[in-house]
């Protein structure tokens, strides 16, 4: 009878090893999971030689760790460029031909190749050439409405020309302005003048009761940012500095500011809260003050009332006087009130005599005495 040893000798599978046997003992058993594991995390790494090139070594050896085709195949994985997908549809011819671009008024014509179906199109660039609408006066609109002291007409038209040519670009107007035949003008006098025109012209040929679009031009406002503009930059080294140090002392008192409200804010909020507890607790103890006497006065005999005179109850501590708890006019006559006072003068005057004659006796005694 074969065993599995002899069948994995016939099969050439295993060798001699004590693990390779066919009898099973208590280790295969109990360790058959871990035995599973070792021999799938058991593969085989390669490691990179030293000196060669990270590269060199993907060319030889590829994630999976196979063996370097013999002939170039085309995978999806690695690095490389998306080819052209070629179908089996005829090419579209091209030619090479003259074109012309709108926004030159120089009739320049130039050259290149396009589709034989775009042959007579306009240029597709042209689309972008944007012009600036500038107005146009009349020599009538110009002596009625348009007419200032400090502009000539020559000037004015040399200043549309120019705004025409260079779209508005002021800065470059400025720079082609004529200022040999002219005045000398700034940036912000050549403005000025433009949108007052426009101002002026939009008023004149607008239709009653539509929305007007009228540009406005303060000068004297960019006048003032370019001299604040050119203070900044001419500033210098220390004043840059002690700028910089004003600044950081502004953010810390601001930072102060901030936690001083917000610590006050904490102790309203202590104090309101403080405020809402004695509130509460008073009126626990009305509440309680309310209800207790009821108690007391069902608990008490009802003892009937003596009729005379009431003498108030200090319960302060202290000392207090016999006649404070007489003092009650408004519970006694007024007449039984003086005769109590005088009553009262009477007695003490009396004793006062009482002891004055006592002390005379007593003298009179310890002279005859010492005599």
């Amino acid at each position: 009878m074969t065993t599995g040893a002899d069948v994995r000798d016939i099969l050439e599978l295993g060798g001699t090893d004590p693990e390779n046997t066919g009898i099973i003992s208590k280790k295969d058993i109990i360790n058959s999971d871990k035995k599973k594991s070792k021999k799938s995390t058991e593969t085989l790494t390669f490691k990179r030689p030293e000196g060669m090139h990270r590269e060199v070594y993907a060319l030889l050896y590829s994630d999976k760790k196979d063996t370097p085709p013999l002939l170039p195949s085309d995978t999806t994985q690695g690095y490389q460029t998306v080819k052209a997908k070629l179908g089996c549809k005829k090419v579209r011819p091209w030619k090479w031909m003259p074109f012309s671009n709108p926004a030159r008024k120089d009739g320049a014509i130039f050259y290149h190749w396009r589709r034989v179906a775009d042959e007579g199109k306009d240029y597709p660039f042209a689309r972008f050439n944007k012009t600036v609408q500038v107005p146009v006066y009349s020599e009538q609109e110009y002596q009625m409405y348009l007419h200032d002291d400090g502009w000539t007409k020559a000037e004015t038209d040399h200043l549309f020309d120019l705004c025409r040519r260079f779209d508005l670009r002021f800065i470059v107007i400025h720079d082609r302005y004529d200022h040999q035949q002219f005045r000398k003008r700034s940036v912000e006098d050549l403005k000025e003048r433009y949108y007052n025109i426009c101002a002026r012209l939009a008023r004149i040929r607008s239709t009653p009761g539509s929305d007007l679009k009228i540009p406005v031009f303060d000068a004297g406002h960019e006048r003032r940012r370019k001299e604040q503009l050119e203070r900044l930059y001419s500033r210098t080294p220390e004043q840059v500095s002690e700028e910089e140090y004003l600044i950081q002392e502004l953010r810390k008192i601001e930072s102060r500011k901030k936690e001083r409200e917000k610590k006050a804010q904490d102790l309203q909020k202590l104090i309101t809260a403080a405020d809402t507890t004695t509130e509460m607790r008073r009126a626990e103890r009305k509440a309680t003050k309310k209800k207790l006497p009821q108690k007391k006065e069902l608990e008490k005999p009802t003892v009937p009332e003596t009729a005379g005179i009431k003498f108030p109850d200090f319960k302060s501590s202290g000392v207090t006087l016999r006649s404070q708890r007489f003092d009650n006019t408004s519970a006694v006559g007024y007449e039984l009130y003086i005769d109590c006072e005088i009553l009262t003068g009477v007695v003490t005057k009396k004793y006062f005599d009482f002891l004055n004659l006592m002390t005379l006796f007593c003298t009179i005694c310890l002279v005859n005495d010492y005599c």
